[in-house]
């Protein structure tokens, strides 16, 4: 009864506690443990607790072979129980699981008597914050466009956010025979970006054949949020037909490019951002025609505004140079990465294109 009374002391202790005994195999583990690392907890080796990628897909033998030489959680383990003495490491792993991933923590093992070891994370609410965050990237991936055809339109795209969560939102989809496009630059970077995008991804209406009409009940459901000013998305959204484009901006200060005959031409339209700062922002949108051969591209302004190490922009010059080099959606997006990374080296904003083959 009395250890029955420890132990639920002991699994509602904030901190991520593991008991391993001489053998290096986990005996118990509390709550924050279980929530942090799914391994196998009925006296599993080490690793295995852990869920460390290379004892699960390794089978039994943790603990042994090279990858146990420099095995820092081993070390800690090894440590205490030859010293006998309370011993800290610092560790990384690459845990196994739906999604695998490196973690980065510090251990505290404590002899605790009787062959018994306590291992204790020290930093385990950064390591939360760590696993949600990259729960929430996972997330993040699965709203992308998952195909390279829409509407009878081969297209390509690119989606390199500078942080784990991004504030870029590419969309391609189909209503009728049309293909549309669209792309959503949100206000902020990180955690607060990421949940704007999850709500832009709602909140737009696909169903709508107009542009401006998507974008003005994308603003009608925005200001129901009663978010403050300092909260804005700007969106840049076009539907391509049989042989034409219509196409709507709210505050996307980055031009649509539409390579035209060998030649490039600038789309652009003014209009507000879908914000809380105006009372019933009007958005409007205009139609072009195409040629069979043209490309059209949407980009946001991270791809403008990178800039390399003399401070100098990348620029929609940048930009109208690649696509004029290139022949096709696919290749304009492959060169307009690789551009990029030459021209700037470490990106500082999430960068975002779509492209398409009319």
């Amino acid at each position: 009864m009395i250890e029955k009374y420890y132990r639920r002391i002991i699994d509602n202790i904030p901190a991520a506690l593991v008991v391993v005994d001489s053998n290096l195999k986990a005996v118990f583990a509390n709550a924050s443990f279980r929530s942090l690392f799914t391994g196998e907890l009925k006296r599993a080796p080490l690793g295995r607790a852990f869920g460390c990628s290379r004892a699960v897909n390794g089978g039994s033998g943790c603990g042994q072979g090279d990858c146990a030489k420099n095995c820092a959680l081993l070390s800690a383990f090894e440590d205490a129980f030859y010293s006998r003495h309370e011993t800290s490491r610092r560790v990384m792993l690459n845990i196994d699981g739906e999604e695998r991933r490196e973690v980065a923590f510090s251990i505290t093992v404590r002899p605790l008597g009787d062959g018994m070891f306590m291992g204790i994370i020290d930093d385990a609410l950064e390591l939360e914050i760590a696993r949600e965050l990259q729960t929430a990237k996972n997330i993040q991936q699965r709203l992308l466009p998952a195909g390279k055809w829409a509407g009878g339109k081969r297209y390509s795209y690119m989606y390199i956010p500078c942080r784990d969560i991004g504030g870029d939102l590419p969309q391609v989809y189909s209503v009728g025979n049309s293909a549309c496009g669209v792309i959503a630059d949100v206000s902020g970077k990180g955690i607060s970006a990421g949940m704007l995008t999850a709500f832009v991804k709602a909140a737009y209406d696909k169903s709508l054949f107009s542009p401006a009409q998507a974008i003005t009940a994308l603003s009608d459901k925005f200001s129901e949020l009663n978010l403050d000013e300092r909260n804005y998305i700007t969106v840049a959204a076009a539907r391509i037909d049989e042989d034409s484009i219509t196409y709507s901006m709210a505050g996307h200060n980055v031009p649509i490019l539409l390579k035209s005959g060998g030649g490039i031409t600038r789309i652009m339209l003014n209009s507000p951002p879908v914000s809380n700062w105006f009372n019933s922002p009007a958005y409007f949108e205009d139609t072009i025609p195409y040629k069979k051969g043209d490309i059209l591209v949407l980009l946001t302004d991270g791809v403008t505004e990178s800039k390399n190490r003399y401070g100098e922009m990348f620029g929609v010059d940048g930009a109208i140079r690649t696509l004029s080099l290139s022949r096709t959606a696919d290749e304009f997006i492959r060169n307009l990465e690789d551009g990029l990374k030459a021209f700037c080296g470490e990106l500082h904003d999430d960068v975002t294109a779509i492209a398409f083959d009319l």
